[in-house]
């Protein structure tokens, strides 16, 4: 079961944090931040990513101080990075998880 949470900003907008299995599979799982309007938009940039059952039930884990930082700062507002690895290793762009993004 994927465990997330959301947390609002001043502005009005929100950050949610979900951590889903990988698309790698291996049973790994990948944390995502996604910055959006509201909650529904969040869900609904990752579900545009392939990820169709993404529900967010409850706040159990809503992004940390850092989370909200690193998705603020960068132009997409959607980071991925391994889960397990969670200071060890950098914050990607989702760009990174959907290949080439030229023509073949």
């Amino acid at each position: 079961m994927p465990g997330g949470g959301f947390c609002k900003l001043p502005g009005g907008t929100v950050v949610v944090a979900i951590s889903l299995p990988s698309p790698a599979g291996g049973g790994a799982t990948v944390r995502f931040l996604v910055h959006a309007a509201n909650r529904a938009r969040a869900l609904t940039r990752l579900r545009n990513l392939g990820f169709r059952a993404v529900y967010l039930r409850g706040n159990a884990e809503p992004p940390t101080p850092d989370e909200i930082t690193a998705v603020l700062h960068h132009p997409d507002g959607l980071l991925w990075r391994p889960d397990q690895t969670a200071g060890a290793e950098l914050w990607h762009p989702a760009r990174a998880l959907l290949g080439p993004a030229g023509p073949a």
